[in-house]
């Protein structure tokens, strides 16, 4: 009977991919567990219900559909598919009497109406008609708790899945707006300047208000007003209008200032008026000074967290010295102290410092003349378009320097029309070429819900549309955000203060520029405001406004240990493979007769074992390595090089390696038993290239595979360990390799199987047959030899036959011979001529003579 599995060629030699496919494709428990079957005692299956599934713990889609039973003990759970739950048990376990528990009651898998309508926020939810979950049939009435009414339908019904009504909500019982007091907020929005941030921060403000007054659960008894003055980012411009704010009714219950320089000089005036300043867009590093400004708060993270970034980037690219230029306000004088200190930290000099006013034009060429190479600037907007203007005239551009700037500017901040520089818009966009900024994230990227119900896109949409210009356009759409989540702390901290939470509270109409008590309290509102907003500043405590800090990730540091599991096993299950099928043919084709017969039957399984062995042999190894002496990442500088066309330019040339501390004593030993593997695999193929079975030994073919391997193998481990410092000429002669290698050997092994298989037609069943019976010679050889085996066999059953035969005659003529022996003896008749008798003669049959005995055995 002809095996059903295939040529030990075809299994041995399978792709790399297929031999590994079992490893991943193993069921779980498939290493001990004993999967039921339907001898043993237990439960018989149990079919999931409609839409649903059954989950069976511990077994593979293939092994359920191969059995009938379950074992004692064994649990089930049902699962259902969608909006759908399970009705009944949802856990059976088998008995040991063979059935399920709670067979009585049914599992079924039964659509359920959304769980969202049985919670109410401020109120509560009567559910009748039915259980948790809410079935076919179930009825919720809605009730809102006192001092809320109820928008909506009162009464839902769930019928196939659906609620009748849409689900209501609970509102408080607000003032009309008619009767609502007014609680006034002073605003500083800088239109143009340094920095126009309140281009977009204006309408992001006048949006959060609209949004806070439509909401009746927060300061449902008061109504946010804005009153506003265009700062122009100039302290000159906003003391005129900060005074305008607090020496004219309506009396105003917080400013909000946008610059640095502004909200520098509105947060020091206004601890004398009692007055909390919340500011969106200020980001100078002074105004954390709780001393100085007591009473300020800002959503802006500082401008010092952009240094941590650009100590960074000069670590990491080994530059040693900078300059510097910066405009001469409090807020990049303060920012520019901080980054010095970094850089001394860091082992970096500033070795010139510019600072100007209002004209670049000097500081710049002082640059140039300084042979400053990489330049931090830090100015405002209208600033950064004179210095860049000055820039191209110094030609202090190019691939020779590095300019480092700030990324709160319009996207187009140097193609914007300034009446104060007379470069044209093609210079300055070759000025600004090549520049790098750092900027600090301010939207949302999680992109969720916020307390005003808009997520960060959202909130991007809405406001563009609100916009009357392209947003790179605008200034301050960077910090719209900020401004936009400012006014929301500001209105939950004012409903905390006036008890619209619950608490009790004062009232905000009571407050003036001399009651410090409700300014206090305004004080720990703002100080405990956190929310999910629609920026990265709004969950965090305004006090300190700390923004994460930004690190410049580098590039990944490329391991060769994934390269290293990757040849070490690749050549154990493909090297392997054909080492195993050569081991094979040595063992039967090379020992004495009398030990071939328990090898010709070799099971598969023992060759996938052998190759089980070297892989595990890697594995260990590998292991072992990689815990004792693991990989780290190593670079080798090579000499400076100087190219001749430009002489500013020097090239220090470096070459990362993933090695270990005694690389060369592991190399030694993966190198050393898998070239020991390559010789003794060269050795059985030379033993056995006599043999001549074509249908059971491809071992020529497996044999020059070998040579192959083994010689390519024996030429590139050296030759890539010499060329270990040309990275790109190791690389390229090993991948050659390695895929010459490869090619061969599929050519080798593969092609002569095919083109038996289109001549032969039979030739894979064949071939099994001939794997079994371990024949020999050749074709012919192999045919006659069946044929003698089978005549052999027939002649066996004859003679058997025959032996039997003999053995019953011997037994009558046993018989016989006793029943003579007991006859008395004749007496001879008396008288002359009268013969005496003989033995009665016996039958032909019963001849002792043995000649037909004999007769059989010719």
């Amino acid at each position: 009977m002809r095996s059903s599995r295939p040529p030990l060629t075809q299994m041995l030699l399978l792709p790399l991919p297929l031999l590994l496919a079992p490893l991943f494709l193993s069921p779980p428990g498939a290493g001990g567990a004993q999967t039921p079957n339907a001898t043993s005692e237990g439960c018989q299956i149990i079919h999931p219900p409609w839409e649903g599934g059954i989950r069976y713990r511990g077994l593979t889609r293939d092994q359920v559909k191969a059995i009938n039973f379950l074992p004692v003990d064994y649990e089930i759970e049902y699962v259902c598919r969608g909006e759908r739950e399970v009705v009944g048990p949802k856990v059976r376990k088998c008995l040991a009497n063979g059935s399920w528990t709670d067979m009585d009651t049914p599992s079924r898998c039964v659509r359920i109406c959304s769980k969202s309508y049985l919670m109410l926020e401020n109120g509560k939810v009567f559910l009748t008609g039915g259980d948790l979950p809410a079935l076919d049939g179930a009825r919720v009435d809605f009730r809102c708790d006192p001092d809320f009414h109820l928008v909506g339908g009162s009464r839902s019904v769930c019928s196939q899945g659906q609620w009748s009504s849409p689900k209501p909500h609970c509102q408080v019982n607000r003032t009309p707006h008619s009767e609502r007091r007014a609680v006034y907020i002073g605003a500083l929005f800088p239109m143009s300047g340094g920095w126009p941030g309140g281009q977009a921060c204006q309408p992001a403000v006048e949006m959060a208000l609209e949004d806070v007054n439509s909401r009746r659960d927060i300061l449902p008894d008061y109504e946010l007003k804005l009153i506003h003055h265009d700062s122009k980012c100039d302290p000159g411009q906003a003391t005129k209008y900060l005074y305008e704010l607090l020496y004219n009714d309506p009396i105003k219950i917080i400013l909000m200032p946008g610059c640095s320089s502004v909200s520098t000089l509105v947060a020091e005036a206004a601890r004398m008026w009692n007055l909390i300043v919340l500011s969106y867009g200020s980001s100078s590093p002074a105004l954390s000074n709780r001393q100085r400004f007591p009473t300020f708060f800002r959503t802006h993270p500082s401008a010092t967290l952009h240094n941590p970034t650009r100590v960074k980037l000069f670590e990491k690219w080994g530059w040693k010295k900078i300059a510097t230029i910066q405009q001469t306000t409090e807020v990049f004088t303060s920012t520019l102290d901080d980054l010095e200190e970094r850089v001394k930290e860091a082992g970096i000099e500033i070795t010139f410092r510019q600072s100007f006013f209002s004209d670049p034009a000097v500081p710049v060429k002082n640059l140039k003349r300084q042979d400053a190479r990489i330049i931090v600037g830090l100015f405002y907007e209208t600033e950064a378009r004179k210095v860049f203007c000055e820039v191209y005239k110094e030609r202090l551009f190019g691939k020779k320097y590095v300019w480092f700037l700030i990324g709160w500017y319009a996207d187009n901040w140097f193609k914007i029309y300034d009446p104060s520089i007379n470069c044209t818009v093609d210079e300055m966009t070759e000025a600004v070429e090549g520049h790098i900024t750092t900027e600090i994230v301010m939207l949302n990227p999680a992109n969720t819900r916020s307390i005003s119900n808009m997520t960060s896109q959202e909130f991007v949409e809405k406001l563009t549309k609100r916009l009357k210009r392209h947003p790179e356009e605008t200034g301050g759409f960077q910090e719209a955000p900020l401004a936009y989540d400012a006014i929301w702390a500001l209105a939950l901290a004012l409903n905390k203060t006036s008890g619209g939470d619950g608490r009790s509270g004062v009232r905000l109409e009571d407050f003036n520029y001399n009651n410090q008590t409700i300014t206090d309290q305004i004080y720990r509102a703002m100080n405990s405001s956190s929310f999910e907003g629609v920026s990265v500043a709004a969950t965090k405590r305004l006090a300190t406004m700390t923004a994460p800090r930004m690190i410049f990730p580098g590039p990944k540091q490329i391991s060769g240990l994934a390269r290293l599991w990757l040849l070490g096993l690749g050549f154990s299950l493909g090297y392997g493979s054909m080492f195993t099928k050569i081991w094979w043919v040595h063992t039967v084709f090379t020992k004495k007769e009398e030990k071939k017969e328990w090898r010709k039957t070799l099971e598969p399984w023992k060759l996938y074992t052998t190759v089980g062995l070297l892989v595990g042999m890697d594995v260990l190894t590998l292991t072992i390595w990689q815990i004792v002496d693991p990989l780290h990442r190593t670079i080798e500088t090579f000499a400076k090089e100087e190219p001749k066309e430009d002489i500013d330019v020097s090239i220090l040339p470096q070459l990362e390696h993933c090695s270990s501390k005694k690389m060369n004593t592991w190399l030694g030993i993966f190198y050393g038993y898998k070239g020991l593997l390559l010789l003794l695999g060269i050795f059985l193929a030379y033993e056995t290239k006599s043999v001549s079975t074509e249908k059971i030994n491809d071992h020529r073919a497996v044999g020059m595979a070998i040579y192959n391997v083994a010689v390519l193998c024996l030429i590139t481990a050296p030759v890539t360990m010499i060329l270990s410092s040309q990275q790109d000429a190791a690389f390229a002669f090993a991948s050659l390799a390695i895929v010459f290698s490869s090619y061969i050997t599929l050519v080798v092994l593969f092609v002569p199987k095919m083109r038996r298989l289109i001549t032969r037609g039979e030739w894979q069943s064949e071939a099994q047959d001939t794997m079994k019976t371990g024949s020999s010679t050749n074709n012919h050889e192999e045919e006659k030899s069946r044929l003698l085996e089978k005549e052999n066999r027939e002649l066996e059953k004859i003679i058997a036959e025959k032996e039997e035969r003999v053995s019953e005659l011997r037994h009558q003529l046993q018989s016989r011979q006793q029943l003579r022996s007991r006859r008395p003896p004749l007496t001879p008749p008396e008288g002359p001529g009268v013969l005496p008798r003989g033995p009665p003669e016996l039958p032909d049959r019963l001849s002792c003579d043995g000649s037909r005995v004999h007769l059989l055995y010719k």
